[in-house]
């Protein structure tokens, strides 16, 4: 058991929200930053809460800098960092073509999923590296199986963005790995969440469930408990490191 923190991003609902609550299961505190939905932020903290563990709901649009400086301010309040799992992200309306997207959209896309990410990211390694006086930790990215298969005629922006990602991931593990830092990415595949509603098909991950070699959707606890592998010492080892959880695909 751990009395560490863990800042998870995005953390009211899907797979941030089932990581909050394995992880709180397994003793760690956890800050649930949310961008809008209290209501749903405040209901993870009470059913940690219920089994006894430790959780605040703290308000943070990844996008906005300012946002985040609060969420690690508060945190430092809790306890010593331990981890950050880098879940917030968007999708733009699915089925758009590069060729009919606008600035707009793709400046938030990039704003949100890669410029929040790293922006937390950095703030987690002040906290954590023992450049700084830490004490090690441990930074989660989350990715996309769209990084590699581009998803053309659905997101190309999303995709890009979670490519992004994945060199992050990479490169920040290599600059911090002699620092107490490990640095890890997840790739789900389709996942029976709420960010296909966002896009506009709420449906997607069932329709193409077909296309998944296990011929089936994965759900939020397989994210989260992968997740919560990656933040544990039996991953000691691991840096770096890119996991898909995709059923194969």
């Amino acid at each position: 058991m751990t009395d560490k923190v863990v800042v998870i991003t995005g953390g009211s609902r899907g797979i941030g929200r089932a990581t909050a609550l394995v992880a709180a299961a397994r003793g760690y505190r956890i800050v649930v930053g949310y961008a809008s939905n209290q209501g749903a932020a405040n209901e993870v903290v009470a059913a940690i809460e219920a089994k006894n563990g430790k959780a605040i709901a703290v308000k943070c649009d990844v996008g906005s800098e300012a946002d985040i400086l609060a969420l690690f301010k508060a945190a430092d309040g809790f306890g010593t960092l331990g981890a950050l799992v880098n879940n917030a992200g968007i999708v733009g309306k699915s089925g758009v073509r590069v060729d009919e997207m606008s600035a707009e959209r793709i400046q938030q896309m990039m704003a949100v999923n890669v410029t929040g990410s790293i922006l937390c990211a950095r703030e987690a390694v002040k906290r954590m590296s023992t450049k700084h006086g830490g004490v090690g930790g441990v930074i989660v990215n989350l990715s996309s199986v769209a990084a590699k298969l581009g998803a053309p005629n659905t997101y190309v922006d999303y995709a890009a963005s979670k490519g992004a990602i994945d060199s992050f991931t990479v490169g920040l593990g290599y600059e911090v790995a002699n620092e107490g830092i490990r640095v890890a990415g997840i790739r789900p595949g389709l996942i029976d969440t709420d960010i296909h509603a966002a896009g506009g098909e709420p449906d997607r991950a069932h329709r193409l469930a077909h296309m998944v070699p296990m011929k089936r959707v994965g759900t939020a606890d397989e994210i989260a408990n992968a997740i919560v592998w990656l933040i544990s010492d039996e991953a000691s080892y691991v840096t770096s490191a890119i996991l898909d959880v995709s059923g194969g695909r």
